[in-house]
Formats: C-alpha cells, structure tokens, sequence
C-alpha cells in the first residue's frame, strides 16, 4: 500500500502544492487543534485507506478501459476481415498484424479505424452498384416476364451481402447487359408490331389505343414510371391483333373489290359522267395495288365501304327505273312485231305484269328483259316461218278488196258516163274480175299450205290469235253463202223483169225503176270505210270443232277486224257519184244486173 506521504503522490496529480507539504500542512493543523497522536495516527491511517480505494478504483476503471479496447480492437477487425471478404479485398494487409506487440492499443485502433471507415464507405458505394444493377435487372426482367410488382432491390440484397466483390459486380452487369440486349430485341419486336397495329387500324379506321390496350395497357399509356410490357405473352397477343387485322383488312378488301365491281359495270351501263366518278376516284385507286401494299388511312373503313355501297345502291334503284322503262319499250316493240306479224304476244310478259312484277321486286328486270328479247328472237324466226304463208294472205287480202272494188265499181250507174277517168276504172275493172276468180283457188291453195305448215310445226297456225284454216273456212262458207244470195238475187230480178213486161203490155208503159244504194250484208261480211264488202270471218263455225278457235282476240279495238289492217285501197282515182242508201235495194243495184255488167266469177 502507499504511503500518504510516498513519492508516487506525485501521480495523484495535485496542481497547487505535493501530497509531502499537504501531509506536514494537515498534520499542523492537528497540531493546531490538539489532537492527540493516537488521533493523529488513527486518521492518517483512514487517510491511507481512503488512498487504496481509490487507486484500486481507478486500476479497476483502467483494466476496464484495457478490456474495451480490446474487445473494440477485436471487433474492428473482425469487422475489417468482413469487409475485406464481402468487398473481395483479400489482398489489404492490416498494419495491426505487424504492430499489435509493439502498439498500444490506443494507436491499434487509431490505425484500423480508418481502414474500417473506408472500407464502410466502399461497401456502400458497392451495395448503391449492386442496388441499381439489381434494379435494372428486376425491372427488366419484370418487363420481360409481364409481372407487373417489382421487388425492392435492396431488401433482395440482404441475402447477398457476404458478397459484393468486384467479380459478382461484374458477373450482375453481364447479366443486366444480357438482359438489355434482350430487352432491346423485344422492344424492337414490340414497337415494329405496335406500329403495324396503328397502320392496320388507320387504314380500317379503328381505334388504335383501343386496339393495344387489349393486348397490354403499357402498350398505350405514358404514365410516370409506368414500363413497358414486352413479356411473350404481349408479343403473341401483339401477332394475333396483327393477324385479326390483317383478315379483316383482307375481308374489307374484297367487299371493296365487290363493291367498286359493281360500281364500275352500274356506271359503264348508265354511261355516268366522268365528273360524278371523280368523286370516288381515291377510293377506287385502292384497287390499282395489292391488298397488302394498302397503307392510306381510312381508306377501308366501314364509313367508306358504306359510302360506295350506299352509291352502288343508288344506281341500282335508278338502274331498276331504267331498265323497267326499257322493259317497258322492248315489250312496246314486241307487241308491234306481233301486230306486224300478227302473233299472239306471249301475256306472261304483258306491260302491266311486267312492271308489277318489278315493284314488287319478284323477279329481276336484266332477267325479264332477256325473257322479252328472247320472245322478239322467237317471234322473228316465227314471222320468217311463216313469210310465204303470210304472203299469200297478203295477195287474197288484196284480191278480196279488189273484189270489194268491183262491186262497189258495179253498183256505179255512171261507171260507163265519158267523165273523166272513166276508161281508167274500166281496166281496173277487168282486171279486178280476173284478180276474182281467183280468189277460190287462193283460199284453196293457202289452206293446204298452212295444214303443211301446221304438220311441220306440230302446232296451229294463229292469226291474232285465232287459227287461220278455221278464218278460211268461214270465209268460204261466207262466200258461199254470198254467191247463193246474188243467185236469188238475180232469179228476183228475172222474176221482177217478167211481171213489169206484163205490165207494160197491159197498160203500155213502164214505170221508172227506184234507185237505191243501199246494200243488205250478206251474212259474214261488212262495210268497210268506203262502201267495200270485206271479209268478217266468224269464230267457229258450227262444222269446226277446234277448241283453240274460241280464243279470243288479243287486241281490243280490233274485235272482227282480222285483216282490216292489211287492207290497200287503190290509188286509183274512183270517178263514180256516190248513191244515197234505201232501205230496199234496186234492180240496178244488184251486181251484174245490167246488160252491161259483166257476169261475176
């Protein structure tokens, strides 16, 4: 134990006077007070207690510091080896290795701490590197995979901090360089499929970020910090909207095509104007170039498709109002043609038929109209059939108005008066009687040809409608009949002549005949405008049982007029004073009743 007053009270660390002169001054002042030495003694002994407890005190306090600093040393530099290890920097000496005997432990941890510091502030730099290397990597790989939640870069790293060597740096930046590669190669897939999308949906006239948004919502928007989807799954979802669009451009390309085809035979059929095609002219350029070369914008939109349809449908609606007026008048021309020829007209195509039928849209009018010119073929290789027939009708038709001629001429008292004309209508006359009888042989001759006709044909031959053997047999019944009439006619007139010479030679004179122009009609004929007898077949007569003959006429206005519109009338001028009508015929005006009219044939 030391002494109160030992040297080493020089360590105590006394500033104003030594333990040596503190011990005299103290023990003074005993002296002063009176204290005894046993006191005395007893009171530098407690002093000299109080002396150990305080060294020992402070040499505990010192040991403890010693232990800290230990351990701190030991601490630091085990944290030193981590840090070396983590950061991959084996090949740092520590200075502790070779000053550790000779160091305090004061200056050994004043030389590792700032090795520590530094190597602390290079494990941050490098776990900053690695944060953001990992960063890219998961957000990359995020836009890659399609999962939209990226984990947290640094809490991914607490289970990597054992190693943040340059090597495993190096080995995160070759894998974050891959993946930018790869991510570079997908987002070159992705924007060249994004921009044939928009090209696709320009030219169809679609929405576009409708389009995308449904493959993947990153595809369209651009909001902060919002990435891009470039998983496989946006590729394929990219290749089958390619794919739907390119059908439906295909599909729109073709109805176009349909479209504008129609267009082109309506205006080539209707002669449109150059300027009223001009107007659709963009759209029909489409055509000029492949169904995959289409690029313009909205040029296959429904709004345009519509826009050609809704033409297209305009002149087909003033197509069908053309083509039922040319229904219409190639129907007029048919029933002209059978008027000419005197065919029955086929009534499935009548004008008010036909036209119903195209109002009601029952049947196509290019359809009805090739019926109509089918039946004009038909009727005029029927009319060239039936030529020779139709010119011997012709001749009998003549021969019977220059019979009608002949009579009239006969019932003309001033026929033989030296008037004007006169020796012209005397030849015509003689003419007219030759022309007559043969008229017999005529009808004869043209009904044998018209049954070889009908044997050829397997069919009967109609005039309007009605079997021409069946009018030509009225009409020698009729002309029978007629012949019969003048006979008794002219047995009358004998008769009469008899009675008025037995008169004249009773009283000796003789009345003046009564001249009358009025003629009865014989049974079958009738007057024409002129005072002529034409013949007026009847429907059937009571030995013709043909069924066909009750048709009836097919023109109305031209009931019993079979052959009233083929008659010729002479040129000739008729020099002869027309005789007022009675109700009694004369004996003058009988055909061939005066000596000078010639018998009739």
């Amino acid at each position: 134990m030391l002494a109160f007053g030992s040297p080493n009270c020089n360590n105590i660390g006394f500033t104003s006077s030594s333990c040596h002169t503190l011990r005299r001054e103290l023990q003074q002042i005993w002296t002063d007070i009176g204290e005894s030495e046993s006191d005395k003694d007893r009171m530098l002994l407690e002093l000299e207690r109080e002396c150990r407890e305080v060294y020992r005190r402070k040499v505990e306090e010192a040991a403890n510091a010693k232990a800290r600093l230990h351990q701190s040393v030991a601490a630091k530099e085990a944290e030193l080896a981590t840090l070396m290890a983590a950061l991959g920097e084996l090949n740092i000496n520590s200075p502790i290795q070779s000053e550790k005997k000779s160091a305090p432990l004061k200056e050994q941890l004043g030389l590792i701490m700032p090795l520590v510091d530094d190597l602390k502030a290079k494990k941050d730099e490098r776990v900053k590197q690695f944060g953001d290397i990992k960063a890219q990597i998961e957000k990359i790989t995020g836009e890659i995979s399609g999962c939209c939640n990226i984990v947290n870069s640094l809490s991914s790293l607490n289970l990597e901090e054992h190693d943040l060597s340059m090597r495993k740096l190096s080995e995160c930046q070759s894998h974050l360089l891959a993946l930018q590669k790869e991510k570079s190669v997908r987002i070159q897939r992705v924007l060249y499929s994004v921009n044939e999308v928009h090209t696709l949906c320009g030219v169809l006239g679609l929405d576009f970020s409708k389009t995308v948004s449904n493959v993947h919502p990153s595809l369209h928007e651009t909001n902060p910090g919002q990435y891009t989807n470039i998983s496989d799954s946006t590729s394929e979802g990219l290749d089958q909207a390619i794919l739907g669009l390119k059908t439906e451009r295909k599909v729109r390309y073709q109805k176009l095509k349909d479209v504008v085809g129609s267009l082109f035979e309506l205006w080539n059929l209707m002669d449109t104007m150059r300027e009223e095609r001009s107007k659709l002219s963009r759209i029909i350029s489409v055509l000029d170039i492949s169904e995959s070369e289409v690029v313009e914008p909205g040029v296959l939109s429904l709004e345009v498709i519509q826009q050609v349809s809704a033409e297209v449908e305009r002149l087909n609606k003033l197509k069908a109002s053309r083509m039922k007026e040319l229904v219409m008048k190639r129907r007029a021309e048919l029933e002209d043609l059978c008027y000419k020829t005197h065919i029955q007209p086929d009534q499935s195509t009548a004008a008010d038929k036909s036209s119903a039928m195209i109002d009601s849209g029952l049947v196509d009018p290019c359809e009805l109209l090739a019926n109509i010119e089918a039946q004009i073929n038909n009727v005029k290789d029927e009319a060239l059939s039936r030529k020779e027939i139709m010119d011997r009708i012709e001749r009998w038709l003549s021969a019977c108005d220059e019979e009608n001629w002949l009579e009239d001429y006969n019932r003309d008292h001033t026929r033989y008066s030296g008037g004007r004309g006169a020796h012209i209508n005397l030849k015509r006359a003689e003419r007219a009687r030759i022309t007559v009888t043969k008229i017999p042989g005529m009808v004869d001759s043209l009904i044998n040809k018209t049954l070889a006709w009908e044997d050829e044909k397997q069919k009967l031959f109609l005039y309007d409608g009605v079997r021409l053997v069946s009018i030509l047999e009225d009409y020698k019944v009729s002309r029978h009949q007629k012949e019969e009439e003048k006979k008794r006619a002219r047995d009358q007139k004998k008769l009469q002549d008899m009675l008025l010479a037995e008169k004249e030679s009773i009283y000796g004179s003789r009345p003046s005949p009564r001249r009358s122009s009025s003629f009865r009609k014989t049974n079958g004929y009738h007057a024409n405008g002129n005072g002529s007898v034409t013949p007026s077949p009847r429907r059937n007569s009571v030995g013709c049982a043909t069924p066909e003959l009750s048709t009836p006429r097919s023109y109305s206005g031209r009931q019993n007029t079979y052959f009233k519109e083929m008659r010729r009338l002479s040129t000739a001028p008729l020099n002869f004073v027309a005789i007022a009508k009675e109700d009694t015929m004369s004996f003058s005006s009988i055909g061939g009743s005066e000596p000078e009219s010639p018998p009739q044939g």
